[in-house]
């Protein structure tokens, strides 16, 4: 069985809830990535996307002498997330079925180590289509 560890990306970009929208908008623009978790302490407490981002900064008033947006007020929180044993199969259904571009991967306490995004399937479905067109 295909296990989430086996395609996971391991190097990851995290925000913490305390940063601006501008630092998670820089971060995705820097890294060419489409979405952040939120740790605290190395723990998973949100998750924010580019769409979340876009819509925000677009609603973001800049009145001189407002602070800055902070990523606690526009991320989801508790996100749904998945184990690093769970089947490629289980990760690809609760994607699918939801809608997410991505599911953050956690163990212990919900401590983040990965995340399961939609380039990393289709990385593997390229691999197995390459495999099959060499049979």
């Amino acid at each position: 069985m295909l296990t989430v560890e086996e395609l996971m990306t391991r190097d990851l970009v995290t925000l913490s809830e305390d940063d601006d929208l501008v630092r998670g908008d820089d971060l995705l623009a820097e890294y060419d990535i489409r979405h952040l978790p939120v740790v605290k302490e190395g723990k998973l407490v949100g998750l924010v996307s580019q769409r979340d981002l876009i819509r925000a900064l677009a609603r973001q008033e800049r009145l001189p002498g407002k602070p800055p947006v902070q990523v606690r007020e526009i991320m989801t929180h508790a996100p749904e997330t998945l184990r690093p044993k769970s089947s490629v199969h289980e990760a690809i259904h609760k994607m699918l079925d939801h809608k997410f571009g991505c599911v953050p991967v956690v163990e212990d306490g919900d401590r983040l180590v990965g995340i399961l995004t939609e380039t990393d399937l289709i990385r593997l479905a390229d691999r197995l289509l390459e495999k099959e067109m060499r049979h």
